[in-house]
């Protein structure tokens, strides 16, 4: 798939520094010596291949992370080293410019292939959606949005293809809108509920043919029916960071508060919303471990706290000032709504 893409690229240095002492990391028994990057793959997915604990790759990995705040950009054909060493093991990028790695482009327009972009840290499939949406609102927050008036053949539910009537679209703001519905609160339940923001359930997207004072607009994707009345909101730009998976290096106590899709059961690739955000340090990359608060009826009737569980991981990718949305990368035991997340 090619991307028109407009880069502005100052200089960067990559600077492969002294190594970082991991004497406590857990190799897989079946790591490899080295792993050749390809198309398709992640950060997690690699570390996954040399580590135990994937999250724990910073550690191990032979850069000055201090001077270089992104420092893992990672191509398809570069190859990914695994160097044991007395102190621990290392993961090295080598590359046939050596330890020593300049980029100074100048700003241009230029056409590039998705296989030439760096590699990402967790699948763009699973959550670009959730990267170019809002999804969470202020009360009312979608009130006074354009909204769909309907269609000229009466359809009660339009999908893909449709053309459909939009009120109050303003032709300022680009041809390219996304549809929405007002959703769920999302309460905090370790603060007696407060509502932290509303979750807004994305419904499609929607290119606008003529700007009127009732515009015409084609619908190009629907993921859940689209009725009449359901608002729309311009479609941003994408927010992808190439971040590294890396385990928060403070204390994270939080809950899982929703899951994407109405769902009880929480399994591996599930999109779920956390009850803590930038306001207690979270940031994209974050990887945080799944408890299972569980309870039991002793003898004498009353309920005991049961030791929490761990069931799983996940993959914090986007951050609110309150809460965050996060991918299960790891389900060893069912997941649900109000399981803990703590720093691994």
């Amino acid at each position: 798939m090619q991307k028109l893409i407009i880069t502005a690229f100052i200089g960067m240095h990559f600077i492969f520094a002294s190594p970082i002492k991991a004497e406590n990391i857990i190799l897989r028994s079946d790591a490899p010596e080295h792993h050749t990057v390809v198309p398709g793959d992640t950060l997690w997915g690699i570390a996954a291949r040399f580590l135990k604990d994937p999250w724990r790759w910073p550690e191990v990995w032979n850069i000055n992370r201090d001077q270089v705040k992104n420092p893992h950009k990672i191509y398809p054909g570069e190859t990914i080293v695994l160097e044991r060493l007395p102190d621990g093991p290392r993961l090295r990028l080598s590359r046939s410019e050596g330890d020593l790695r300049t980029v100074k482009l100048s700003p241009r327009i230029r056409v590039e292939n998705d296989n030439n972009l760096p590699i990402p840290g967790i699948s763009r499939t699973v959550i670009e959606p959730f990267l170019s949406q809002p999804l969470i609102i202020e009360k009312d927050g979608l009130a006074n949005a354009p909204y769909i008036l309907g269609s000229s053949d009466g359809r009660v539910i339009l999908s893909t293809g449709n053309t459909a009537y939009v009120t109050g679209l303003p032709p300022n703001q680009g041809r390219a809108w996304q549809i929405f519905r007002p959703g769920k609160p999302l309460l905090d339940p370790d603060k007696t509920n407060l509502i932290l923001g509303y979750e807004a359930v994305y419904l499609g997207n929607v290119t606008t043919e003529t700007f009127a004072e009732t515009s015409t607009v084609t619908i190009t994707r629907a993921k859940e029916e689209i009725l009449k009345g359901d608002r729309l909101v311009a479609a941003p730009d994408i927010i992808f960071d190439n971040y590294m998976p890396h385990a928060p290096n403070f204390s994270v106590n939080g809950r899982i508060i929703s899951v994407y899709g109405g769902v009880t059961e929480i399994g591996k690739d599930a999109i779920v919303t956390l009850n803590r955000g930038a306001e207690d340090g979270l940031e994209m990359g974050h990887v945080l471990a799944v408890y299972r608060r569980s309870q039991a009826r002793s003898l004498k009737g009353d309920m005991v706290q049961l030791p929490d569980e761990r069931t799983g991981l996940v993959f914090v990718f986007r951050v609110f000032e309150k809460i965050s949305y996060a991918l299960v990368v790891q389900s060893t035991l069912s997941i649900k709504v109000l399981d803990a997340v703590k720093t691994p």
